[in-house]
């Protein structure tokens, strides 16, 4: 079983909010990291409700100092903590080898010398580039599309030289597209979900012919779960995806079918990739976190959407998005 004492760096983010609610229903005790501000503000974390076995702490990983202290007496490290905004990442690449390359070697340092019994590192889709087959299997070839999807493969290939070179306990949870409430405007649905809530007409997208393996984030946290809990999955890549394919023009209409809308779907050159860095396909192959544990997806594709345009449309969390700025 897995112990009970939990670390969750990016807590304060989309995933990693849900993950604390996940892991504190299942009686852990956790510590929840939130990057550091002046504003002494939580992300997230501030919709989560108090909770007796729930610490928050404030940090960032790219101190190597901090993470030394903050992985003492931990049994088990969730590292969500990475910058993930693929735009952002055309302007701004250092940062992302700072954060996401960088913080992951603090972190798995740190465990490895506070003897951390579990260490699960959270890696992206985005890693495959454009499939080469589908469905995607954790031997598909990586290919760095974005200076975004090149740091995470090369937190990836960090965090797992220390299961090769030092036997740190360590698996790497793959999530292809994750979506839900709380998700980042910066993010395809919520753009539209929240736009349309706004009474917009018409709304400015790239590429919609791209294909996803969206998954609600519920099922992506009860992934992560399931790869802590499986001692078969130390040393290993394992996806978190539904095996299921859909366009983003076919979500987007299933966006609009759930919530009754004729808004018009227009293309805006400023909000397409370069045409190289277009990840065109991806489509999860399953089975190893099957095999692996009883995993499967709870939620489909519409069961979902609905669900997370439920949310939207409580003004409480839809004053949340600024609907009409495009957000990197």
């Amino acid at each position: 079983m897995l112990k009970k004492r939990v670390l969750v760096t990016g807590a304060d983010g989309f995933i990693g909010s849900h993950l604390v609610e996940l892991l504190l229903a299942k009686d852990f005790q956790v510590t929840a990291l939130a990057q550091y501000n002046s504003f002494n503000t939580w992300g997230w974390l501030e919709s989560v409700p108090k909770h007796p076995n729930l610490t928050i702490i404030s940090g960032d990983v790219r101190d190597p100092f901090f993470c030394q202290k903050i992985t003492r007496e931990i049994d088990t490290i969730f590292h969500l903590a990475a910058l993930i905004a693929i735009p952002y990442s055309y302007s701004a690449p250092q940062s992302y080898v700072a954060t996401n390359i960088n913080g992951t070697l603090n972190l798995c340092q740190a465990a490895l010398e506070n003897q951390v019994s579990r260490f699960i590192h959270t890696s992206t889709s985005e890693v495959y580039g454009t499939a080469q087959y589908v469905p995607i299997d954790e031997k598909h070839p990586l290919q760095a599309q974005s200076p975004y999807s090149a740091s995470k493969i090369g937190a990836d290939a960090m965090a797992m030289s220390y299961y090769n070179a030092f036997n740190l306990p360590l698996s790497i949870a793959r999530p292809f597209n994750t979506y839900g409430p709380r998700q980042s405007a910066r993010a395809i649905i919520p753009t539209i979900i929240s736009q349309i809530a706004n009474g917009e007409k018409q709304i400015k997208l790239g590429d919609l012919t791209p294909t996803r393996d969206f998954n609600y984030v519920g099922d992506t946290c009860r992934g992560f779960l399931a790869i802590a809990e499986s001692d078969q999955a130390i040393g290993e890549v394992v996806n978190i995806g539904s095996n299921f394919e859909i366009s983003m023009a076919d979500t987007l209409n299933l966006i609009k079918e759930i919530m009754q809308s004729d808004v018009e779907f227009i293309s805006d050159e400023e909000r397409i990739r370069p045409s190289k860095s277009e990840v065109f396909r991806l489509w999860c192959d399953n089975k190893k976190i099957q095999t692996l544990s009883e995993f499967t997806p709870a939620y489909s594709i519409k069961q979902g959407l609905t669900a997370t345009v439920n949310w939207f449309l409580k003004p409480e969390n839809l004053r949340l998005y600024k609907h009409d700025i495009y957000n990197l």
